[in-house]
């Protein structure tokens, strides 16, 4: 008997994070990752965004379980958010649930849950009409590994994040081995990496990072502050081994980065050269300029922002001094160039000098085209799903498998929500499932919407205009003239004509609507709106968010006995 397959990406396509996909087998959900993408601009005060679960809710009982394949954020991020929801097993090596259990422990709505299992390359699980096994990969984390899902149509593989890298140390390194075991069966479906398909050249290996590193420490004379995203315990380790060879003590900001080095020491996956290699921030004062390495990650461990704020001298603690050299041990991904380019010209203007580790090599923990091609050769899918990056390095990895002979028809470069379907005319695109982004604001979890993000927008560039009014309804008179206040519109003072004609046009609508027998408090406000709003724009060619605030004050009520309640006509605001 033939199974029932669908592949549904929850994200981590056409975006660069939020990497979860579910592969459905029979009546069986199969989660790979349950990660987080960090906002674009336009997302305006949102913290984090995660997949939309909805889809998931409506067959919750169908859920088997998550496999992790590494404990970056793209890939274990929304796990405390999806477990708050589902209780249902989660898989991964041991460096990964333990970077997954931090982030569920300091959640308090599901800090008791415990149905973590840990996982390596010789594991393999078995679920009936599927078994799921793991290969170890190279990536910037220790213990990273790719998926296998076998089942009766063939095995379905997810790499994850990973390169092939010959010089990777102990606890990196790809099994090439197991790889190419995985091809000498059918390989029904590859989920690749595609983050740096666009990359034509070989990526950099990371001994040779690792001696950059080294010989910057060496050369520079002032302060050296790195920023690097902390879970990247490979780079921390880097800069460990750099700042005791060159004699510096090494100082790490925040709480985040203290608690995932001491994870990854218990764990003896992070090493330190020396006894006192860390420092405290009062320690800082104490210690020349050119012994002092600071370790910025940042909040959430995205360091970029972090140095925005240093760079503009608004961090609590440290900020950039004259003569510090920031060297971005993180390659930035495409939808963060523009934000990286306004970070180095931060620094720049705050007397500091920047250098990026691929500034003069091609540096990623993805893999480039070459990669890719591979191990297309090595696994021979019969159909490729290209994931992990925005269209165009979707699109570099199709245009990567099409050189090696794959037609068009078996590559699918999918959106979330879409349905591939496998059945026995072979694999096509179904009914796609309705699916958008899920947004973080401070402890509000999906309560923030286009319509709020919209007007987030429009205050951040045409700001606000209040106008508020006192009307005595039952005189149909207005008690007061408008009182009009604007933040990030105009300057008040030096607009007076504008302010007195916007007056003019609030009181002629507000009065219009008094002598209206069927007066409406939603038509009034609407109506000041709206002719507020084509008078602005006609004299600005702005459009400010204006928020008419109506008070009703009837002069004449009768008076009440001690403790009585108001009356509706006697409510003092209505917005």
């Amino acid at each position: 008997m033939s199974s029932k397959i669908n592949i549904i990406p929850f994200g981590g396509v056409r975006e660069n994070g939020k990497n979860m996909y579910a592969v459905e087998v029979n009546d069986g959900i199969y989660l790979l990752d349950c990660g987080l993408k960090y906002p674009e601009n336009e997302l305006l005060g949102i913290d984090v965004v995660i997949p939309d679960f909805d889809y998931l809710r409506d067959h919750k009982d169908q859920i088997v379980a998550v496999f992790l394949t590494h404990g970056h954020a793209d890939a274990i991020g929304a796990l405390p958010y999806f477990l708050n929801e589902f209780n249902v097993p989660v898989f991964g090596s041991e460096m990964t649930i333990a970077l997954a259990k931090l982030g569920v422990e300091a959640d308090p709505r599901v800090n008791d849950y415990d149905d973590f299992h840990v996982v390596d390359e010789k594991t393999e699980v078995d679920f009936g009409d599927v078994s799921v096994s793991f290969f170890k990969t190279t990536h910037s984390i220790p213990e990273s590994l790719g998926i296998d899902l076998k089942t009766d149509e063939g095995q379905i593989v997810y790499t994850g994040d990973f390169k092939f890298d010959q010089t990777a140390q102990n606890g990196y390194r790809t099994d090439y081995g197991r790889i190419g075991a995985i091809g000498q069966d059918k390989v029904l479906a590859l989920l690749a990496d595609s983050a740096n398909a666009e990359n034509p050249y070989t990526t950099a290996n990371e001994r040779d990072i690792a001696k950059d590193l080294e010989e910057t420490f060496d050369d520079y004379d002032g302060r050296i502050i790195v920023a690097s995203v902390a879970s990247n315990i490979l780079r921390i380790q880097q800069v460990l081994n750099a700042a005791a060879a060159s004699k510096r003590k090494v100082y790490l900001t925040g709480t985040d980065v203290e608690k995932i080095v001491k994870t990854a020491m218990d764990l003896k996956k992070l090493t330190m050269p020396e006894d006192d290699l860390l420092i405290k921030s009062a320690d800082l004062a104490k210690l020349d300029k050119d012994q002092i390495v600071i370790l910025q990650t940042g909040r959430m461990g995205e360091p970029i922002k972090a140095l925005q704020r240093m760079a503009d001298q608004q961090d609590k603690s440290l900020n950039i001094e004259p003569g510090d050299l920031v060297y971005i041990a993180t390659t930035p991904s495409h939808a963060m160039e523009n934000t990286t380019a306004r970070t180095r010209d931060l620094i720049y203007r705050a007397d500091g000098e920047v250098r990026n580790v691929s500034d003069n090599m091609h540096a990623s923990g993805h893999a480039s085209k070459d990669d890719l091609q591979l191990l297309i050769n090595m696994l021979h899918p019969e159909y490729l799903i290209p994931v992990t990056g925005e269209y165009r390095c979707l699109t570099a990895q199709a245009e990567a498998a099409k050189e090696l002979g794959y037609a068009d028809d078996t590559i699918f470069l999918l959106q979330k929500g879409d349905n591939l379907q496998y059945d026995n005319a072979g694999m096509h695109l179904g009914k796609g499932i309705e699916m958008s982004d899920t947004m973080i604001d401070g402890i509000g979890v999906g309560d923030i919407g286009n319509i709020v993000l919209r007007d987030r927008k429009v205050l951040s560039e045409d700001g606000i205009f209040v106008a508020v009014v006192t009307i005595d309804r039952k005189k149909k008179k207005i008690v007061s003239e408008p009182k009009i206040t604007s933040r990030g519109f105009v300057y008040v003072k030096a607009n007076k004509n504008l302010m007195q004609e916007s007056a003019e046009i609030i009181q002629k609508a507000v009065q219009n609507n008094l002598d209206n027998k069927e007066f409406d408090w939603g038509h009034l406000k609407q109506d000041v709106r709206e002719q507020l709003s084509h008078f602005l724009f006609d004299q600005t060619h702005r459009r400010p968010v204006i928020l008419p605030v109506i008070m009703e004050a009837n002069q004449h009520h009768r008076r009440k006995k001690s403790g009585a309640k108001a009356t509706k006509d006697e409510e003092s605001i209505n917005e």
